[in-house]
């Protein structure tokens, strides 16, 4: 048996060995990558980027005190050409740094234990895997029948974007995903000819990479969207997703679990502050969404006829099949004998009628005039149990576990759907649709007028009213039509696709009672609501759940009263259990953030969850489902899923969960189909650990006071500082890309939702990314040195203390502390001074800036006494590594940036300077790997 030491002995040796081939596989990447520079740009320049990175390192590391003047001298005398060039040399070895990262990991983490490791960036460690789950379940003595309960009453749903933080191109992403495929290609290759070959293959995707535009030349559609997030079913979820579940089954010794982990989307429905989104866009989304599905389906179906050869005069089949054999219309003698091959032509002439009927587009080969289509993903799954039913009875079981298993598994979790669509909008806009609807209805002249009682009573007369308000041969504006056409869409979509379509209408900025029954009022309008709210005797359904968003924290704090009032009105609770039992909640990780800052925004998560928790614990038949916000960057909820997941508080981790899945933090997760599966099995393991492992037992009150304590006082500094310090909106606009990130290409949204410069009207997207590229990263940690000092001030040894005590047993606190040490350790003191000195009036930068690093010092002092730990990462040793490898060709890029916005700034608007700017975004987001 290994001893703790030796096996200490060992990891510390392969991590050595993986570090080793790591550098070498970037050093590969690098040199042929400056071999392209040489050839393409010439060694003039090829010399001018290494002078440039090797002064960017002396002046981060403090070595040469005249080194950040020869770099200003150096970087000022750039042309804007040259610039470019420099500019997209770092960014592109950003890119290949980042590829040889991921595909270490996954190759360290196999060598250690046999599985997938994610990459190394904000993530989770190498014990958060599915492996190490089940090793902790079994060590605190949880049998796998208890597991396998839990997984029954489970609901998992990661939910892709399309927040405007994903700064790659499709064509780039593609480029790198065949990178990475020649790496992983050349592990199995000794010296000689395919070693050569291979060389060779990587120095084209290189140079096709230098010569491919990383930025788009315009903006970023709702359609270009879809595509995008659709490219990650076809490489990762389409296969891997089934390929999860059959390793729990395998692991449980179980047949069949249910479909607990199901993929969710809001793109081409989230309408909330994007006007490019409506009802054609949810049209198109699900259409896309059903021809990938199903031409997913055609393919299995032709690669099963190709395997199931079998012969009747070999081995028998059921009648079953015969019956469905007879169906194909196939007469070849060639497979007269071949009932499975038959009864695939079968399947697969109907699935080609169900693709043309659900999105007008046409198989590679049509199906037969009169074929009818599937009316649902059930009759699908019947024909294949069919196939599967004869296999197992029939000598052939050996057959099922390859192909055919998988494939009902995917049909079973994609449905005809792919995935479900939620719809989003501001209540705002559905209080204006009412509004219109109840004036020309002549039932209310003037529905904004109203007090909130006066709503509450009035909608709920409307529902409980078989009438309709809605006049079809009357005109109403074209955003009334608009919004009325997006719940008709619904509606239609929910039909043809299936119910699991689109399920959530989550309403954002949710803040009364009536906010929740305009939804349903609009449902009932148009058909979505069977039954009237109030009968006993209808016992009425609504077909979309109707999803509160609690974004600021006001909201946070009135949450729980808004949903208790709205379960109180006659029929509500009813409603709700008829509808499924289930009450989704979503919280706001980003504008509670950007309202309240990172300490306070999480602490009233912390305690609106269990405020929710402990209502709907009283509530017979209806369960909570939490609706998890998070962005990408530590200060939008961001950081590892397995450590956020275990750290709910008490009594909220019940197995039902959604999430969001932002960004670029997609691409990283899920561009590469190992690492895919290695983070949706890293969501599983955690989310049955905090189900069946999670206590319900509070925190000590004293943790509980303190956290309230750091709260107010944390919250008192970051709001002095962003909304109460005159100047500061104009340090923010100067001091950081915020007015260039919102000219990027790199969403269909626009970047604030009314046209001011008030933070209040920016969205939290773009302020965390514009933090980000400046080094800065305010969000993710400003107020919580002033507030650890002012907790310390009258007590200090017995305090900290007390706080210490909260790190090492509060999972609340030390996940928050863990991810304020990871982002502090992306910021930079040096580069942050650089941009502020973009500032036009340098006594506003020096007071602004001052107050900023004050507080940097604070909270860098106040997490080591607290940790005890005086250097970033420490616990996190592959993350720490890959940014010490990653930063040095980073700075030089921050560097760049400065510079162009300087001359841009200036009135030097050239092509080439503004182009340079928005590719020093790319790399720097790249390098960073969590840009919004």
């Amino acid at each position: 048996m290994t001893t703790k030491g030796a096996r200490t002995d060992i990891m510390t040796n392969l991590a050595r060995q993986a570090d080793d081939r790591l550098n070498e596989e970037i050093r590969l990447l690098g040199q042929i990558l400056g071999e392209t520079i040489r050839e393409q740009e010439g060694d003039e320049s090829f010399d001018r980027i290494e002078t440039i990175r090797r002064l960017s390192v002396a002046f981060e590391r403090g070595a040469d005190a005249a080194a950040g003047e020869t770099l200003d001298t150096l970087l000022r005398g750039l042309s804007a050409e040259q610039a470019v060039s420099v500019i997209r040399s770092f960014s592109y070895f950003s890119h290949l740094a980042n590829i040889a990262e991921d595909h270490e990991t996954i190759r360290r983490s196999i060598a250690e234990t046999g599985t997938e490791e994610p990459a190394g960036q904000e993530t989770d460690s190498a014990d958060d895997d599915f492996d190490g789950g089940m090793a902790r379940l079994t060590a605190a003595g949880v049998d796998k029948a208890r597991i396998i309960e839990a997984l029954r009453q489970s609901f998992l749903s990661p939910v892709l974007t399309a927040h405007p933080t994903e700064v790659q191109r499709k064509s780039q992403l593609d480029a790198e995903h065949a990178i990475f495929s020649l790496l992983v290609e050349r592990e199995h290759l000794g010296p000689g000819a395919a070693r050569r070959r291979n060389d060779a293959l990587l120095a084209a995707c290189i140079t096709q990479a230098w010569q491919t535009r990383l930025l788009r030349n315009a903006k970023l559609t709702v359609r270009d969207e879809i595509e995008n997030a659709l490219s990650y079913y076809q490489t990762t979820f389409l296969r891997q997703l089934p390929a999860l579940y059959a390793e729990l089954e395998e692991w449980l010794g179980v047949r069949d679990l249910p479909c607990f982990l199901r993929m969710g989307s809001w793109i081409g429905g989230d309408r909330d502050g994007n006007p490019n989104v409506n009802a054609e866009t949810l049209d198109i989304a699900l259409r896309r969404q059903a021809e990938v599905a199903l031409r997913h389906y055609l393919s299995e179906v032709r690669a099963l006829g190709n395997e199931l050869s079998l012969s009747r005069l070999l081995v028998g089949c059921s009648q079953d099949l015969l019956r469905l054999a007879e169906t194909s219309g196939d007469d070849s003698p060639h497979r007269a004998d071949e009932p499975y091959r038959r009864a695939l032509i079968a399947i697969k002439g109907r699935l080609a009628a169900t693709l043309k009927e659900l999105t007008g587009q046409e198989d590679s080969k049509p199906a037969p005039l009169g074929t009818q289509a599937y009316p649902d993903a059930s009759a699908l799954l019947a024909d294949l149990a069919i196939i599967e039913k004869s296999l197992a009875e029939n000598h052939g079981r050996a057959l099922i576990g390859p192909r055919l298993a998988p494939f009902q598994r995917a049909v079973k979790v994609f449905g005809f759907h792919l995935a479900t669509v939620d719809l989003r909008q501001s209540s705002d806009r559905h209080a204006e649709t009412i509004g219109e609807l109840l004036r020309v209805a002549k039932v209310v002249e003037d529905y904004d007028a109203l007090d909130e009682k006066a709503r509450q009573d009035l909608l709920m007369r409307l529902l409980q009213d078989p009438r309709l308000l809605h006049v079809p041969y009357l005109r109403y504006s074209a955003r009334t039509e608009e919004e009325l056409a997006v719940f008709e869409t619904a509606r239609r979509l929910r039909r043809s696709h299936g119910p699991l379509a689109i399920r959530q209408y989550i309403i954002s900025h949710t803040e009364t009672v009536s906010d929740l029954l305009e939804v349903l009022l609009l449902q009932k309008e148009c058909g979505l609501i069977e039954g009237l709210i109030g009968d006993p005797e209808q016992k009425p359904r609504a077909e979309l759940m109707v999803v509160p968003l609690f974004e600021t924290i006001e909201d946070l704090r009135n949450a729980q009263g808004i949903m208790a009032d709205f379960f109180a009105l006659p029929g509500m609770a009813d409603l709700v259990r008829a509808s499924g039992g289930v009450q989704e909640i979503m919280l706001g990780y980003s504008d509670s953030n950007k309202d309240g800052g990172f300490f306070t925004s999480n602490w009233e998560l912390y305690r609106v969850s269990i405020a929710l928790a402990g209502f709907f614990a009283a509530q017979e038949g209806i369960v909570l489902r939490l609706f998890h916000g998070r962005g990408g960057t530590i200060g939008r909820g961001g950081g590892p899923s397995h450590q956020a997941i275990l750290a709910q508080p008490p009594g909220t981790a019940n197995g039902l969960i959604r999430l969001t899945e932002q960004g670029e933090v997609i691409s990283s997760k899920y561009a590469q189909p190992e690492i895919g599966r290695r983070n949706l099995e890293t969501l599983v393991a955690a989310n049955i650990e905090a189900t069946l492992l999670g206590g319900d037992e509070a925190p000590p009150e004293a943790f509980l006071e303190a956290a309230h304590f750091l709260s107010e006082a944390s919250t008192k500094a970051y709001r002095g500082l962003v909304y109460d310090l005159p100047g500061f909106v104009d340090y923010f606009y100067a001091a950081t890309p915020i007015a260039e990130i919102a000219d990027l290409n790199i969403g269909s949204r626009p970047a604030s939702r009314k046209s001011s410069r008030k933070i209040e009207d920016l969205r939290a997207i773009p302020w965390s990314f514009s933090w980000g590229q400046a080094r800065v990263s305010l969000p993710g940690w400003f107020g919580f040195g002033t507030a650890v000092e002012a907790f310390l001030n009258d007590a200090p040894e017995e305090k900290l203390a007390l706080l210490q005590r909260m790190a090492r047993e509060w999972p609340f606190f030390h996940a928050l502390l863990s991810n304020m040490d990871m982002v502090l350790a992306k910021a930079d003191r040096k580069l942050a001074r650089r941009y502020a000195a973009l500032v036009p009036d340098q006594a506003l930068a020096e007071r602004i800036f001052g107050i900023i690093d004050t507080e940097w010092t604070r909270t860098l002092h106040a997490l080591d006494e607290i940790t005890g730990v005086h250097e970033r990462l420490a616990d996190n040793p592959a993350l720490a590594h890959s940014i010490s490898r990653r930063f040095p060709y980073i700075a030089p890029l921050n560097h760049l940036q400065v510079e162009l916005l300087r001359r841009w700034r200036l009135g030097k608007t050239d092509a080439r300077t503004y182009n340079g700017i928005l590719i020093s975004i790319n790399g720097i987001a790249a390098g960073l790997r969590n840009s919004g």
